[in-house]
């Protein structure tokens, strides 16, 4: 997957689709599979990104990678209390609205109020948060200052972000990453959770699962959550049931902005544990390098040798988030320090950035050809840390080729660059012209099927296509249905 955040307009329409198809139900009242982000801020659950307290993902300890948040030592001491998982407070407590009080008042001289009731409790709340409570709060000394982000970057840098004339934000939403190396599933005593082996989906099979929670405190990115109403975990499930029948999930169908881009990748399983165990500086290089060529005839004959279906391969080669990732450079995974390998990318936005007037005309404050990178008003730093485990160079270089092709369009459109600016910048952005036209051509102009290459469902592989979710939906969690089999 890949969400092009320079596309992002924060609509939310993303989150609503799937709050109304998936967690409808109680107890999920508080669950948002999707959620869109404000950056800086502190995001949902509050400061899920900070590890130190939480102890999600993995970490490499005497030269081997262990889970952060628990072990074959450590499940029994924590098995009726788990101190690093998420509180109902560091998500929000859901809450309604006394409706009968706007319909029942009697005849007074003031006008009648609901009251907001707490959905758990059925008692009145005093509400002080909700899902993106920081919405568009850039530069809030509340929640954009408590951005974990933010931690050990230059104190200078980080009270530009905060000046006035450099308040900045942007958007990033956010689902399951369905992770090469998920915390989850290693971290479940029960096997509850499993990543299928068709498609790379991870699952929780509702059966299977005892409520140990040691899912939630395991993923680094808090996208496992408990039913406090059936007693059983849920997480995002890439809406399958749509994707076995070639639709597009639903987050992903009903984004306005059309950042979202769907396709899948072949790669090279049995390097896996010696990805994750790559420096943080080279986990983001080391993670691409696991990704194959699907054009490589060997790689082909491979492919063919362990089973995968011809058709798989050709979406392969034409999997939008294969050019994103791979060829182009620009999509960058969310947090690789945690080492799950996600398979979520990101491509980094370009942000406002600082000018003057000077009679009558808006000019950089620098004449360099990419000051407008290096002037951002959200810093390379920040948005290296975010995206690279702190290698900001592999920012610059997704940042760097995007401003290449914006200038060659305004261009080719406007006519305000002239073509020696446009060409020196695509030379020194590593970019040709017919790539720039390529990435243009994908960001801007994609089609529905451009941006969405699922392979056909390979029926005899998904034993979940044998069930009807529909049918289970209003029962618990996903329903109760047979534990997958695997030969």
């Amino acid at each position: 997957m890949v969400f092009h955040l320079d596309k992002c307009i924060g609509c939310h329409t993303c989150s609503i689709a799937c709050k109304n198809i998936w967690t409808d139900r109680e107890g999920t009242d508080y669950m948002w599979w999707n959620n869109v982000e404000t950056k800086p801020g502190g995001g949902y659950p509050t400061r899920w990104e900070d590890q130190v307290n939480y102890k999600g993902g993995w970490e490499v300890r005497g030269g081997k990678l262990r889970l952060k948040s628990t072990g074959p030592a450590r499940v029994i001491p924590n098995i009726f209390h788990n101190p690093t998982m998420p509180s109902m407070d560091d998500y929000y407590e859901p809450w309604t609205y006394k409706y009968e009080d706007l319909f029942n008042a009697p005849e007074g001289d003031d006008q009648p109020t609901a009251i907001p009731i707490s959905m758990v409790t059925g008692e009145y709340i005093d509400v002080e948060a909700g899902p993106n409570w920081d919405d568009d709060f850039g530069g809030s000394p509340v929640y954009a200052e408590n951005d974990v982000n933010l931690e050990g970057l230059p104190e200078e840098v980080r009270q530009q972000m905060f000046e006035i004339q450099r308040l900045a934000f942007f958007y990033m939403p956010r689902i399951c990453n369905h992770c090469m190396n998920p915390a989850c599933v290693a971290s479940c005593p029960s096997g509850a959770l499993y990543k299928r082996g068709e498609d790379g989906i991870v699952l929780l099979n509702q059966k299977g699962c005892r409520a140990w929670r040691s899912c939630v405190s395991a993923c680094p990115y808090k996208k496992t959550y408990f039913n406090w109403s059936t007693g059983k975990s849920e997480k995002c499930i890439l809406c399958y049931p749509r994707v076995e029948t070639g639709q597009a999930p639903a987050c992903f169908h009903s984004c306005v902005g059309r950042i979202r881009y769907l396709g899948n990748l072949l790669y090279d399983a049995d390097r896996i544990e010696e990805t994750a165990k790559q420096d943080d500086l080279d986990l983001v290089d080391a993670q691409r390098d696991m990704i194959l060529d699907p054009h490589d005839p060997e790689v082909i004959a491979q492919a063919k040798a362990n089973g995968i279906a011809d058709s798989v391969i050709k979406t392969a080669q034409e999997s939008p988030v294969y050019k994103f990732v791979k060829e182009w450079g620009l999509g960058l995974p969310l947090h690789t320090e945690f080492r799950t390998l996600p398979m979520l990318f990101y491509v980094p936005p370009l942000s406002p950035v600082l000018s003057t007037t000077q009679g009558g005309t808006v000019r950089n404050d620098s004449d360099d050809l990419f000051a407008d990178i290096e002037k951002a008003r959200v810093p390379i730093q920040f948005m290296g840390k975010l995206f690279a485990a702190g290698n900001d160079g592999l920012v610059r270089y997704a940042l760097r080729k995007q401003y290449a092709v914006r200038m060659l369009r305004r261009h080719l459109t406007v006519g305000d660059i002239d073509l020696e600016t446009a060409q020196r910048a695509l030379q020194e952005a590593e970019c040709t012209q017919e790539e720039a036209d390529a990435i243009y051509k994908l960001t801007s102009l994609a089609t529905f099927d451009d941006r969405f290459v699922i392979p056909p469902a390979q029926r005899e592989m998904a034993i979940e296509m044998l069930n009807d979710p529909l049918e289970h939906k209003k029962s618990t969690g996903f329903g109760f249905r047979e534990a997958p089999q695997r030969s």
